[in-house]
């Protein structure tokens, strides 16, 4: 069996910068139409959407809040009325407002799980509704619909200073394999991506130099990830390669969730 997208649809969510930008094109290259959304930044959305109609593909770049009910019923509509199905979400969506625990502003802790779960949850429950709306398509997957949800290293591992992205992490975790739970018997695939350390251009002072060198020590694999590694693990679960793949998280973080530091009997 070939790894194909071809005559498939895909929502991606934040999709204007790093991870959610390197699925969105890796997802066009498999052969999925592909739907690029952003917050704020439309010209790296729109360029990315360029580039892959200047290669062949087909692509779309949408606006839309993922906290916003209304937004996120947007971004369905756009999908369907543009390429006229949904077979894949990407939750990809994401932010942080650190603060130590103490100092941690209401504001703070409402606007990371507004965005990183609440967001999760509305967009999962919009793809769901058009599954079933559009019901199965034998011909182009296996399965009725794939949702892929953007977890973390830290929906396991706690992180000071972090508590409202640690939480909704460990939110999106039990809320995917709930999610899966329900649904699996419609033939709906739900699973996860926990990346650990990405070199994105959002954390790249903690990812190079000597901030990068002093992180490898968390890291056994010995380097640092790159966005294509949490790519190439999207479109595999977006594919029918992943096909009885249901219900998992799949952590592409060179062993950080090992615990390392236990590496010489702690």
């Amino acid at each position: 069996m070939m790894l194909s997208l071809e005559k498939q649809v895909a929502l991606v969510t934040g999709a204007s910068s790093g991870l959610g930008y390197a699925c969105a094109e890796a997802l066009a290259e498999a052969g999925a139409s592909v739907v690029i959304n952003y917050h704020s930044q439309a010209e790296p959305a729109d360029e990315l959407a360029s580039r892959i109609r200047d290669r062949g593909g087909e692509a779309i770049s949408v606006k839309g809040d993922v906290s916003k009910e209304a937004d996120v019923d947007n971004l369905i509509e756009h999908a369907v009325d543009r390429f006229g199905s949904l077979d894949i979400l990407v939750a990809n969506s994401g932010l942080q407002k650190d603060a130590a625990f103490a100092d941690m502003t209401l504001e703070q802790w409402n606007g990371v799980l507004d965005v990183n779960l609440t967001g999760q949850f509305l967009c999962a429950r919009a793809a769901l509704r058009q599954f079933r709306r559009q019901g199965a398509r034998p011909d182009v997957s296996r399965a009725m619909g794939k949702i892929i949800h953007m977890s973390s290293v830290h929906q396991l591992i706690p992180w000071a200073g972090h508590a409202n992205y640690a939480a909704s992490k460990g939110g999106v975790d039990l809320l995917m394999r709930t999610l899966a739970q329900e649904v699996g018997e419609e033939r709906i695939r739900v699973n996860s991506i926990a990346p650990g350390a990405i070199a994105t251009a959002i954390n790249e002072e903690n990812t190079q130099g000597d901030a990068g060198k002093k992180l490898l020590e968390l890291i056994p694999y010995g380097r640092v990830g790159e966005p294509q590694d949490v790519a190439n693990a999207v479109v595999w679960l977006a594919s029918d390669l992943s096909d009885y793949v249901h219900g998992t998280t799949l952590f592409i973080d060179g062993g950080m969730s090992l615990y390392p530091g236990f590496r010489n009997n702690g």
